[in-house]
């Protein structure tokens, strides 16, 4: 039967923007995507910083297919007790603070979100919910009530009310912490705003304020954490221990999942009043589980987060143009901001033509995103630079 896939793409799958990459994907193998025509692109994207160790990782791979070989899904999660869904939350909890020793897997970091909220509100008996501008938490209606964007969401309310805002970084702004709060929800490094790092103590202060007021810190490290920034997660940069963690993207090594991390007395609210307070189908399926257990085990132990300083370094070092303004981020999650947005858009679309995936960021226009797997090698990195560097030298010899 003949027939083409693009065009069954762009009629059958429901599109999110009227102009989508469109390369149509083969297969895919460690720093690199292979198209249905054999070209190579190398990937400076990881889907997002979810592919943390590359394409179809062996450990990853050999995990999933023993799973599914013994079952898969069998019943809804917190009823059976599964092994590989055990030794992934057991796993993690030794890698976490005690306070953060309890974790609740969820399908994804938007769903692993709302839970927080809900577990907020439950646990403090507030209401008021204070988050950043220019954050971003998700696309589902209570993430996206404590999203500081309003462009991107104005035609979807009404949202959840109570919802305060504060500026990144400001720390006037934490005076608005009080009594009356429930949750202070952050990105410990701001995502889509442009991958803005906390300067100073700033997120110790909040945490300081937050103490004060009984108010829980969450955290969502649903971009930078597993290992991106050179720490398993960023907070640990910061002298920090957050009340809920949320996180997600790359601890499935390529597979869907999200989770949160709270106390056992924390936790343990969504247990009675009501019983049942969050349920989900598939959180903590086996196979995902099983999948993210390697993930995360190989990146423990390798030496994958010990290079990570060393290979950013090596991206700041080979970026240096005209064109470039800043590069922000930390460790392996790095955003260019350019001149403007026209340049961003040249640049996306001429290396792409090129062999090598970049991508935007959600909110901040000037900004190309470079979150490579942590695995890519520095040779690859090398590469990937000197085209970046070629093209923006090309797009710098037209404008001239």
């Amino acid at each position: 039967m003949n027939f083409n896939l693009k065009e069954d793409f762009l009629k059958y799958q429901s599109q999110t923007s009227d102009h989508p990459i469109g390369l149509e994907i083969s297969y895919a193998k460690g720093s690199y995507i292979y198209d249905n025509e054999d070209n190579k692109y190398l990937d400076f994207v990881a889907g997002v910083s979810a592919s943390n160790l590359g394409h179809r990782n062996k450990a990853i791979k050999k995990a999933v297919i023993k799973q599914i070989n013994k079952y898969w899904h069998v019943m809804v999660y917190g009823e059976f007790v599964q092994k590989p869904t055990v030794n992934l939350c057991k796993i993690l909890s030794e890698n976490l603070p005690k306070s953060l020793s309890n974790t609740y897997l969820t399908n994804s970091g938007t769903e692993a979100m709302e839970a927080a909220m809900k577990l907020a509100k439950r646990v403090t008996g507030r209401t008021e919910i204070i988050a950043a501008k220019n954050g971003y938490h998700g696309s589902t209606q209570g993430s996206m009530s404590i999203m500081g964007f309003e462009e991107r969401k104005r035609r979807y309310r009404p949202l959840l009310p109570g919802i305060k805002f504060i500026e990144f970084n400001n720390e006037d702004d934490i005076n608005k912490i009080n009594k009356n709060t429930a949750a202070v929800i952050l990105e410990t490094i701001q995502g889509g705003a442009g991958f803005i790092t906390p300067s100073g103590n700033y997120l110790r202060k909040v945490k300081n304020k937050c103490e004060k007021f009984s108010v829980l810190l969450i955290l969502d490290e649903i971009q930078p954490g597993m290992g991106r920034t050179g720490k398993l997660f960023a907070f640990e940069h910061y002298n920090i221990i957050p009340d809920i963690l949320v996180y997600g993207k790359g601890l499935g090594g390529g597979f869907p999942i999200g989770a949160l991390s709270s106390s056992k007395k924390i936790m343990s609210s969504f247990k009675e009043n009501p019983i049942l307070g969050h349920i989900t189908t598939f959180g903590g399926h086996p196979v995902i589980a099983a999948a993210a257990y390697a993930n995360l085990k190989e990146t423990l132990d390798s030496k994958i987060m010990s290079k990570v300083c060393e290979k950013e370094k090596l991206f700041k070092d080979k970026l240096k143009h005209s064109l470039i303004t800043e590069i922000r981020g930390k460790g392996l999650m790095l955003a260019l901001i350019l001149k403007d947005k026209n340049t961003v858009n040249q640049l996306i679309k001429k290396c792409l033509e090129k062999g090598l995936i970049l991508f935007y960021l959600l909110f901040e226009s000037k900004a190309v995103r470079i979150t490579p797997p942590l695995t890519i090698k520095k040779s690859e990195i090398k590469k990937g630079c000197d085209i970046i560097i070629e093209t923006l030298n090309q797009i710098n010899n037209s404008v001239h």
